[in-house]
């Protein structure tokens, strides 16, 4: 009501071209019960000064001085200072997204480089320059192979992250048929079972390695399904395991996809993130997002075109393959200035670290008599099971200054279970104050 004219005569007019006597009979068709009936009870407004009080007071409220072992999907990495100097620099921070390619140059060719350096990290053979975050970048992935095979069945692990399966499912459960392959014994996915499942109907299969319980999968198993079936295989990885794991692109997956948060990007209380988004470059054109390329301008000289965007695009948008329409580049260029200091050698050295600290950290556990429910292979995350409800010890170790690890029941998974994150951050006097600390609150 507030946007009409205050002039009776003006909104007659307006009500008489829409066909209508009064403003309320444009909600005719939404249900009586939910059209408000009277005025929000919202407060009056309040002068900077205040509402700047009010926010530091909330700010003030949250805990981001903990000694934090909790993992799930985002790390507590350390993050080079030249990370937040190059990308706070007001040509990258303040621009948007590169419609007018000749004026954009340094984003597009920032583009580039991080495409680059993705598909170097990966072995895979294409890069898009990033989805909004891990989740719907996988349920992208899901939809492209949908695309890919003409058909609308996937198979999905039970070990996947469950954050990324409420994504998947909230984004594409009207239109692909979702089924979840059981995990055995040892935390792993039942291959048998999941070869037994793929029908004529199957588009593709999802792995994640590591899953979510931090265990190693066996990606050559999925590698030697797919070469005796039509499927397409879709990997979600962890990009700081590649300095020591073979990377997606040696085991032959068609699309690979991650959450980019750990180069780079701070926790941030649950975002920003970053999609890092890979596939093979025979499906490039089914690929969602955007593609930034090098050519020659007229004077032969090195210059930088976008040369595919996922909106046919912005002309004929019925065919376009995604509805994702603009990318991540802020934190795209994050995880490229993270991966250019690093290097080759600096990968794997963060690789070495981690996994050596996340045992070194599991063995003091079991010295403890704390106990994983499974016995495989592991790269930064494990699970344990405490003689307690897990979330009750988190909470405890809250008080104590220690983020002691993700409580899975709140995912469906065993009240006990808690999952464990060590980063290169971690250190040994931490642990020892985390295994002091846990001691004192089983008491």
């Amino acid at each position: 009501m507030e946007y009409l004219p205050k002039n009776e005569e003006e909104r007659e007019e307006i009500y008489k071209f829409l066909g209508i006597k009064k403003f309320e009979d444009l909600l005719t068709s939404l249900p009586q019960e939910k059209i408000l009936k009277e005025p929000l009870k919202i407060p009056e407004g309040k002068s900077e000064i205040e509402v700047r009080e009010i926010v530091e007071g909330l700010a003030r409220s949250n805990k981001w001085d903990l000694i934090n072992f909790a993992g799930g999907g985002a790390y507590d990495h350390f993050i080079p200072s030249i990370v937040n100097y190059v990308i706070s620099r007001p040509e990258f921070y303040t621009a948007y997204t590169p419609y007018q390619a000749e004026v954009s140059r340094g984003t597009l060719q920032a583009m580039f480089e991080y495409q680059t350096l993705i598909c170097e990290l990966t072995g895979m053979e294409v890069a898009n320059s990033s989805m909004y975050e891990g989740g719907s970048a996988l349920a992208e992935a899901i939809l492209m192979a949908c695309r890919i095979k003409k058909k609308y069945k996937i198979l999905i692990p039970a070990n996947l992250n469950p954050l990324y399966k409420r994504v998947v499912q909230t984004y594409i459960s009207h239109v692909v048929e979702l089924k979840e392959i059981p995990y055995d014994k040892a935390g792993k996915i039942r291959y048998e079972e999941l070869e037994k499942e793929i029908d004529e109907k199957t588009a593709g299969v999802v792995l994640q390695h590591p899953n979510f319980f931090g265990i190693l999968e066996e990606p050559e198993k999925l590698q030697k399904i797919k070469e005796k079936t039509d499927i397409i295989s879709i990997m979600v990885f962890d990009p700081t395991s590649l300095g020591i794991l073979k990377p997606p692109g040696e085991y032959n997956a068609d699309i690979a996809v991650a959450e980019g948060q750990s180069l780079g990007l701070p926790m941030g209380f649950g975002g920003p993130y970053l999609g890092i988004f890979t596939c093979r470059e025979k499906f490039v054109r089914m690929m969602p997002g955007r593609i930034s390329g090098e050519t020659v301008d007229v004077e032969g000289k090195r210059a930088f075109a976008m040369i595919l965007q996922t909106r046919e695009q912005h002309i004929r948008r019925e065919k376009a393959t995604s509805n994702i329409c603009t990318n991540q580049m802020l934190c795209a260029l994050a995880a490229l200035v993270y991966l250019a200091t690093l290097g080759k050698k600096g990968i794997k050295e963060l690789g070495e670290h981690i996994l050596y600290k996340s045992h070194l950290f599991y063995e003091m556990l079991l010295k403890e008599g704390i106990k994983s429910p499974f016995n495989s292979p592991f790269f930064k995350e494990f699970i344990v099971e405490l003689p307690v409800d897990s979330e009750n010890f988190v909470a405890k170790m809250v008080d104590k200054g220690i983020l002691a690890g993700v409580p899975l029941k709140k995912f469906g998974f065993n009240k006990n279970w808690l999952l464990i994150a060590v980063t290169e951050k971690r250190k040994k006097e931490e642990m020892t104050e985390y295994i002091k600390s846990m001691k004192e609150v089983l008491k």
